[in-house]
C-alpha cells in the first residue's frame, strides 16, 4: 500500500517534489503490472479443473473483459474456494486501476466524483504501530452559507486544530466542502465524494476501511447527524461537535458508536436542546434494543458554541470502535438523499423512498424482514455471514419467503464490489424477495 500523507500543499511546484511524484507514479505503475503478469498463473490455481476462460476473463483489464452478468458462466454457481478466488481477481484488478488512474488527484489534494470536485488536506499520526492499517478521521470544517472566503478560512481553522485533537494514529484528513450552502455536508453529492475519497485512501495510503470515523464541527456537526445514519455502513463511529440536526433522525445509527459534544450554553438554533434531545431518544433506543446504539452525550458546562477543545475526548473514544461491516441487525431509515444499499440490504434506487424503514435480523441461517409492503429487497450473503453450502431462509410478516441453496456467483461478486469499491462489503450470494 502507498502512503501519501508526506505531500503537502503547493509540493508539486518545486523540482525535486516533482521529480519524487514522477518516481512514484512510475513504480505504481510497475508494481501494477506486475500483478496482471501474476494474476492469471495464481488464479489459475484456484479454478484448476475449470475452464480456462472463467480465470482468464477475471485476469484481464476492465477495458478488455464483459461484464460477468453478461457471459454465459457469470451466473454459474462456484464453491466457497471459486468464490474466495474470484473476489481475490476483482480486487486485485480494481486495486490496478485505482493505483493507475487516482494518484494524481490524491497527490494534487482534489478527489472528484459526479461532476463535483473536493479539496482537503491531511496531516499523518503515527504514535502508535498500525498493523492492520491505519486509521482515518474525516473532519468537517464549520461555515456554511458564506461566502468563499469564510468557510475557506473555516476549512483552515480545521487544518489547525489537527494538532488539538490529535488522533492517537492514522490520517487526519480536512475536506473542503464543495459549496458554499448551510447544508455543505450533508447535499447529495458528499456521499459519492467520501466513497471515492475512501476508497483510494484504502488502496493508495492502507487505510483500514474498518477504521475509518467521521467528526465535524458547527456546521460541520450539522453534516455528522445527517450522513452518519444514511451512510452508517461506512463509519466505525462517529462525532457531532456543536451542530443542529435538522430533520435528522437517530434510528439509522444502530450499528455505528456516536458522540454527542455541545456547550451547554450553545442556545443557537437551539443546539444545547436539540442535543438533550437526541441524548434521550438514543437512551431510549439503546433501552429497546441493548446490542445497538452506542453513544456518548455530554453538554459542557459554562460552554456556548465553542467548547476549547473540551470535544476532543470524542476522538480516543470513536478510536476505541471499529466497523461492522455485517452486522447481524440492521435499521435502515431512508433519508430524504436515498441510497440502494446499506450494509448487506438492497433496494432498487428508483423504489426507495425517504422515511421508508426497512429492519433486518440474521439469525444462523435465516434472515427475518420488516418493512412497507410491497417493497422489493434484495439480501445480499456471503460466507463471513452463515453456510452458503446449507439452505437459506428469508421470513417476512410471518411467511417463508424464500428457503433454499443461494448460489454464490462472479456476477454477484463484480456487481457489489464495484458498488462499493469495499471488499468487506462484497458479496457472492443474492435473493430478491417481495414484502408481504
Amino acid at each position: 500500500m502507498w502512503d501519501l500523507s508526506a505531500f503537502k500543499t503547493g509540493s508539486m511546484i518545486a523540482g525535486r517534489p516533482i521529480i519524487f511524484l514522477v518516481a512514484w507514479m512510475t513504480a505504481i505503475v510497475a508494481g501494477a503490472k506486475a500483478e496482471s503478469a501474476n494474476r492469471l498463473a495464481i488464479f489459475g490455481e484456484q479454478f484448476a479443473g475449470h475452464p480456462a476462460q472463467r480465470f482468464e476473463m477475471l485476469a484481464a483489464p476492465r477495458d478488455e473483459r464483459p461484464a460477468m452478468a453478461k457471459t454465459g458462466w457469470g451466473s454459474a454457481a462456484l464453491t466457497r474456494a471459486e468464490a474466495a478466488a474470484a473476489m481475490a481477481a476483482l480486487w486485485s484488478e480494481r486495486v490496478e486501476h485505482i493505483r493507475q488512474t487516482r494518484c494524481a488527484e490524491m497527490a494534487a489534494r482534489v478527489v472528484e466524483a459526479d461532476g463535483w470536485r473536493m479539496r482537503f488536506e491531511m496531516l499523518s499520526f503515527t504514535n502508535r504501530p498500525a498493523p492492520e492499517g491505519r486509521s482515518l478521521f474525516l473532519a468537517l470544517h464549520g461555515g456554511g452559507g458564506a461566502p468563499p472566503a469564510v468557510n475557506d478560512s473555516q476549512w483552515q481553522n480545521q487544518i489547525r486544530l489537527a494538532r488539538g485533537y490529535r488522533p492517537p494514529e492514522g490520517i487526519y484528513l480536512a475536506p473542503r466542502a464543495p459549496t458554499d450552502t448551510w447544508n455543505l455536508w450533508h447535499q447529495a453529492h458528499i456521499d459519492a465524494l467520501f466513497a471515492r475519497l475512501i476508497e483510494s485512501l484504502v488502496v493508495l495510503s492502507n487505510v483500514n476501511p474498518n477504521r475509518v470515523y467521521v467528526f465535524g464541527y458547527s456546521a460541520g456537526g450539522d453534516g455528522v447527524y445527517q450522513i452518519a445514519p444514511r451512510t452508517a455502513d461506512r463509519w466505525a463511529a462517529a462525532a457531532m461537535m456543536a451542530g443542529h440536526p435538522n430533520e435528522a433522525s437517530p434510528r439509522g445509527l444502530r450499528n455505528v458508536p456516536f458522540a454527542i459534544h455541545v456547550g451547554a450554553d450553545d442556545g443557537g438554533y437551539k443546539r444545547n436542546q436539540a442535543a438533550a434531545d437526541w441524548g434521550r431518544r438514543l437512551d431510549e433506543l439503546r433501552r429497546q434494543d441493548p446490542q445497538g446504539y452506542i453513544h456518548w452525550v455530554e453538554l459542557h458546562a459554562g460552554k456556548g458554541h465553542w467548547m476549547d477543545l473540551q470535544d476532543r475526548k470524542a476522538i480516543p473514544w470513536m478510536d476505541g470502535y471499529t466497523r461492522t461491516p455485517l452486522p447481524d441487525k440492521i435499521v435502515w431509515l431512508q433519508d430524504d438523499v436515498t441510497h440502494p444499499q446499506l450494509y448487506w440490504l438492497e433496494v432498487p434506487i428508483e423504489d426507495a423512498k425517504a422515511g421508508e424503514e426497512i429492519v433486518a435480523h440474521r439469525s444462523g441461517q435465516t434472515v427475518q424482514l420488516e418493512g412497507p409492503n410491497a417493497r422489493k429487497v434484495t439480501v445480499l450473503l456471503n460466507d463471513l455471514m452463515l453456510d452458503l453450502d446449507q439452505p437459506v431462509t428469508i421470513r417476512a410478516g410471518g411467511r417463508t419467503l424464500f428457503h433454499g441453496r443461494a448460489a454464490r456467483t462472479v456476477a454477484t461478486l463484480e456487481r457489489t464490489l464495484a458498488a462499493r469499491g469495499d471488499t468487506n462489503l462484497a458479496f457472492s450470494a443474492e435473493v430478491t424477495v417481495t414484502l408481504p
